[in-house]
């Protein structure tokens, strides 16, 4: 939401000067860019702590702990990739169409867990 915000009141309320621009444009990886990865990293760990307060019952409730799980373990590279710079070396040489890719499969990732979701509560 910070990031979100930052970005919507700073781009309405102010002329922005280059500097600001490289803090707030995703494509320049800044501040706001590892915020947001910040932000993902939180949401990764909260899902690996939801997974592991399941207890299923039948294969459905198995699945979403796994898959809640396995998505966990995406703290750890949400969190200290943006710290090594990795980010800035990889896009420098590419068109940029690796992090549409990665939100992509992030998407179809989620797909099944909403699904398995609905059904793990719907029996509770």
């Amino acid at each position: 939401m910070f990031v979100y915000f930052a970005q919507l009141t700073t781009v309405k309320n102010e002329q922005l000067n280059e500097q600001a621009v490289n803090l707030l444009k995703f494509d320049k990886f800044g501040l706001i860019f590892n915020y947001d990865l910040l932000g993902y990293g939180v949401m990764a760990l909260s899902t690996f702590f939801t997974g592991l307060s399941i207890k299923p019952k039948n294969k459905v409730g198995s699945w979403l702990r796994t898959l809640m799980m396995i998505h966990g373990v995406f703290y750890f590279s949400c969190t200290f990739m943006p710290i090594t710079g990795m980010f800035v070396r990889v896009s420098s040489g590419g068109d940029g169409i690796g992090g549409r890719l990665a939100l992509v499969a992030w998407c179809v990732y989620f797909l099944p867990i909403g699904i398995l979701s609905f059904f793990h509560f719907k029996e509770q």
